[in-house]
């Protein structure tokens, strides 16, 4: 399994390199892993009026999510100013909704700054734990 985490980190780091940033220089990389197999990437893509930028973490579940598939097994997160990535990048608050609406209990987070440096989170024990998702409106 450590392997898999190796490639979506190479993945996620790749992935910055699309970053388009030009107001913070923050970029962002993620690499999603689906459970048919496929990794499907996303960077960080920021607009002048800052509302309509969108994470690299949606861009990549919206780009799996618009190609038909909606089940994953983890996601690798990477980031940092002017392309120097931080030890560890977390999701914010949306991204970490948008992740629990698609996740399944087993979902990991992988965060870190190299295929040889990162940590692998249970996304609902370790990061979200008091999550609101599907199942709460069907109380």
């Amino acid at each position: 399994m450590e392997n898999i985490n190796k490639l979506l980190m190479k993945k996620a780091i790749e992935a910055t390199k699309f970053s388009y940033v030009p107001y913070s220089e923050f970029t962002v990389g993620a690499a999603l892993l689906g459970k048919n197999g496929i990794i499907y990437t996303g960077c960080n893509i920021e607009n002048a009026s800052y509302t309509p930028t969108n994470c690299a973490e949606r861009t990549a579940i919206f780009k799996a999510v618009s190609e038909g598939i909606t089940e994953f097994s983890k996601i690798a997160v990477v980031g940092g100013p002017k392309r120097n990535l931080l030890e560890q990048c977390p999701p914010c608050g949306v991204c970490r909704q948008v992740i629990a609406e698609f996740a399944d209990k087993d979902f990991e987070l992988i965060l870190g700054d190299s295929e040889e440096n990162f940590v692998v989170y249970n996304f609902f024990e370790e990061v979200l734990p008091l999550s609101f998702t599907k199942k709460d409106l069907k109380k």
